[in-house]
Order: structure tokens, then sequence, then C-alpha cells
């Protein structure tokens, strides 16, 4: 059995991963973005106790070594792959909904590039039209890649990959949601924990060593506070960025996954999360 948690930023992925991966005894594979970064921890909501589950790709790459969706598909099935052949339990769980499609999908990467070019198109143009079809972690001035990546779904007929067949067996899709207001509210209080628990010492290290890879160009929470240290906003305006961006974000994340998975939704109750937990438990053993 392949149990995926997917859901907006702040509804509490990592909890019930925890609490399944204990029911289940399995093991759990990370399908968030950035948090395959070893140097960014508190931006990203890593978790900090493991409560001695075994996490497959957390922590893997230094951040000054980007690591691309084709590379964590590659990486991730021969994970999954082996877990499946040792007869366990595998939680997937993260926001990166592309990763997850690229790891449990037939999602192929076509290398070669056509001779369209785009030249009537800025990069941000370009980008979206990319997000029409799938989320993308490319930074708006890689134009080389914004340009193989709009050709390569133009040559899958507008689709982000040349098909959608799920490769795995028993997989369940599980959501987690909230009430909108409800979870704007959980992400700007995360967004003011994270800065207390030392988010700025996070990003001024990484500034401080003059790290400007696309991870940091494109992570929430880092490419507001550079601006803060390059003297081009006031910490006071970094930090609405982070929490106005990490809500545009969790809407974009809703989007995608509707639009890209059959998910089973459940409505998180954060005064009695057990609750939540039980509810999923029951739909899993059904």
């Amino acid at each position: 059995m392949i149990i995926v948690i997917i859901g907006p930023t702040g509804v509490g992925k990592t909890k019930l991963s925890l609490s399944l991966a204990h029911k289940y005894n399995a093991e759990i594979i990370n399908a968030d973005a950035m948090q395959v970064y070893k140097e960014m921890n508190i931006g990203t909501a890593k978790v900090e106790d493991t409560e001695g589950i075994v996490h497959h790709l957390l922590s893997i790459r230094s951040v000054d070594n980007p690591y691309s969706v084709y590379e964590y598909q590659k990486d991730g099935r021969k994970v999954l792959d082996k877990l499946i052949n040792e007869n366990k339990i595998v939680i997937i769980v993260g926001g990166t909904g592309l990763y997850i499609k690229a790891l449990l999908y037939d999602y192929r990467f076509n290398d070669e590039d056509s001779s369209e070019v785009y030249d009537n198109l800025s990069n941000e143009e370009i980008l979206n039209e990319i997000r029409k079809a799938e989320d993308t972690d490319i930074h708006i001035n890689n134009r080389k890649r914004l340009v193989r990546a709009l050709n390569r779904i133009k040559n899958n007929n507008g689709t982000s990959n040349n098909g959608n067949e799920l490769l795995y067996k028993n997989v369940y899709f599980i959501g987690l949601t909230t009430d909108r207001d409800i979870l704007y509210k959980r992400i700007n209080d995360r967004v003011d924990e994270m800065v207390s628990d030392g988010l700025l010492n996070e990003v001024k290290d990484l500034y401080d060593k003059n790290i400007n890879t696309i991870p940091i160009n494109t992570a929430i929470g880092y490419k507001e506070l550079y601006k803060y240290f390059n003297n081009e906003i006031s910490i006071e305006d970094a930090i609405n960025l982070i929490k106005r961006n990490s809500r545009r974000y969790a809407k974009r994340q809703y989007t995608w996954i509707n639009n890209k998975m059959d998910v089973k939704w459940f409505d998180v109750n954060f005064n009695d999360f057990n609750s939540t937990i039980k509810e999923v438990e029951e739909y899993l053993q059904k």
C-alpha cells in the first residue's frame, strides 16, 4: 500500500504522516521540493523529530547544488520500488504536487529541444504558460530551462507528460484541508513562529556564504529575506511578503492538486487532530 498525504502548507501533513507511519510500520518518502536541501530547515517547516521513522529524500542535497524533478523521479522510484519489494507500506508526504506526479505517474521527460524559441514571449509569459500545465520550480530568469519546459509541454499536446497513467497499485491519496480563513491564519502564525525560531539567522547564514542558487530564488521565506539583506525592503515588508506568498502558494496547491489527482479530502480538526487521524485510518481500513 502507498499512502500519499498531500495538501496546502500548514494543514498538518507531517503530523499525520508520523502517526500513520507508526501505525503501519511504514517508511516515509519526502515530496517537498525544498526539504531535500540540508540547509533549509526552519523556512521549509522540515520535521525536527522523525520519531524513529525512516525518512527518504530528506536533507539529501546541499542548497548550492540544485536538485531537479528528473533526479527526484529517478531517486524516488528507486526507493519506492525497493520498499515495495520488501512488502513495506510507504507514505509519501509533501506539498509539491509535481514531485508526486513525477514519482507515481507516467511522467516522461523529453530532452530534445524543438526549434521553437518563443522570441515573442517574455520569461514571465513563458512561465505562465508552463504553469497552466504543471507546477514548476524553474526560476523566471532561467530562460533556457523555461523554453525547454514549454517545448516539452507543447510536444506532449499541452500536457506536462505523455499520459496520466498511475504506475503503482494500491495508492491512496489523502488530502488535508480546512476553511480558507483558518488556513490563512495558520500560515500567518506559522511565519511568525519561524521568525521566532531563527529563520533570519538561517537565511543570513546562506546569504553570507553568497549562495544564490535556484532553490534560494524560488523558496518562500528565503527569496524575500534575501531582498531584506540586500537592503531592498524592510524586515516588516519581507515578513509580510512571506505571509502573502505563502497564502498564494497554498491557493495554487489546491488548484493544482484538484486538477491532477483523485484525492480523498479530509477536513482537519485542529482542536482534536486525533479525530482527523482516526477518520483517515478508518478510510484506509475500508
